[in-house]
């Protein structure tokens, strides 16, 4: 019987590499507050992405959540409602209200045209979202924020070592924050970071995750604690050693599902654009109406065959209890979102996903697209293959 695959795997390094970090962590005693470890990471990561200041966090909520206390944010931040939930609710336990702009469909993030057309006195910022790691309209975007003297802070969650025109796109708004979890390319367990541009900025960040502490005896902010320990970022310096050949595995994973779903038909992908270094962080399909089945039906199909895939985004953002009373999170403003949201599926992709694992995804997705019945169920369709493999 065959394992289960999971639309993610964490990236693990092997064990005995990670050893020596743990025994010096024991030697040192210093667990956490900014040990040595911590401030390597942060040396080794700026270099790696290529930026200037990087502010490791224990989360990636938690780097949101200061990233807008940093900026000093207020009144309401137009964001998008396709994305994870953490981006909207930073803003609301900011004391915040989010504004939902639309999406371009053919990238998954938020339309600059409806970002321009929802701002209001009462707008402060811009929340955009590197959805799957595929990099926004940065230049609109900014050109946007100076013509109405707004903020721009990107959840860049995906976007390890994503880049355009050879820049980092970490580069681009006031700050952008990202994710470490274990979920996502480049993870330290949990984890997370604020991107910036300037040492005063960094300093004030800085303060804000552990307390507002200035000094032993003088507290300059209402801060919180949210500070990464010790032992999360020396395995995200042995994680670094690795990062590269996980992203090539990645690569080559994706162009294998895009030569195998080429030719089937109510199947669409994101096809990768010159002009860009992706991480292949994520490897979304639309199910159009034109598939066999539906989206759902798919994905039921798929765990049935020990397949765990994942309708992310789905449900909407603007569709929870928490928003759905916002003028904005009206469905009729949002069409190519909720549209995005029904057909939405991503298929695994890690760098330990075998090339057997992988042809036994697409089988099932050839399989259903051929027909909705037949006369050998999939269950035996599946088999024969795996008795074919072996």
């Amino acid at each position: 019987m065959s394992k289960n695959i999971f639309v993610t795997n964490p990236l693990l390094p092997p064990l005995e590499e990670f050893i020596p970090y743990l025994e010096q962590i024991w030697e040192s005693r210093i667990l956490t507050n900014g040990g040595g470890f911590h401030q390597q990471l942060e040396s080794e990561l700026a270099k790696y992405l290529g930026v200037k200041y990087v502010c490791l966090f224990a989360n990636g909520t938690l780097a949101l959540l200061t990233a807008l206390q940093a900026l000093r944010i207020t009144g309401e931040v137009i964001t998008t409602p396709y994305s994870f939930v953490a981006t909207s609710h930073t803003l609301l336990w900011n004391g915040l209200t989010p504004v939902f702009a639309d999406v371009d469909p053919k990238t998954f993030n938020i339309n600059p045209d409806r970002v321009e057309e929802l701002i209001t006195p009462n707008t402060t910022a811009i929340m955009p979202v590197h959805c799957y790691g595929i990099p926004c309209d940065v230049a609109k975007l900014q050109q946007i924020a100076d013509i109405y003297g707004l903020k721009v802070v990107y959840d860049a969650a995906h976007a390890f070592g994503v880049r355009q025109g050879g820049t980092s796109i970490l580069n681009h708004g006031d700050l952008s924050v990202l994710s470490f979890h274990a979920t996502k390319v480049f993870n330290t367990f949990e984890g997370g970071a604020i991107i910036c541009h300037d040492e005063r900025t960094k300093q004030r960040i800085d303060y804000l995750k552990n307390f507002g502490f200035a000094g032993e005896t003088r507290v300059v902010a209402p801060g919180i604690n949210a500070k990464m320990n010790e032992v999360e970022a020396a395995f995200g310096l042995l994680q670094l050693q690795h990062i590269d050949k996980a992203l090539t595995r990645r690569k080559e994973i994706y162009d294998y599902y895009c030569t195998g779903l080429k030719n089937v038909p109510g199947i669409k992908w994101f096809d990768e654009q010159d002009g860009f270094e992706w991480n292949h962080a994520y490897y979304p399909i639309l199910v159009e109406d034109d598939y066999s089945i539906s989206r759902d039906e798919l994905h039921e199909a798929m765990k049935e065959a020990g397949i765990y895939t994942r309708r992310y985004f789905y449900p909407l953002i603007s569709s929870f209890a928490m928003y759905r009373h916002l003028p904005s999170a009206d469905p009729l403003h949002l069409p190519h979102a909720n549209a995005l949201a029904d057909k939405i599926l991503c298929l695994p992709i890690y760098p330990d996903l075998t090339d057997g694992e992988q042809d036994k995804i697409l089988q099932v997705i050839y399989y259903h697209a051929k027909t909705k019945r037949s006369d050998t169920p999939l269950r035996h369709y599946l088999d024969s293959i795996d008795a074919n493999a072996s």
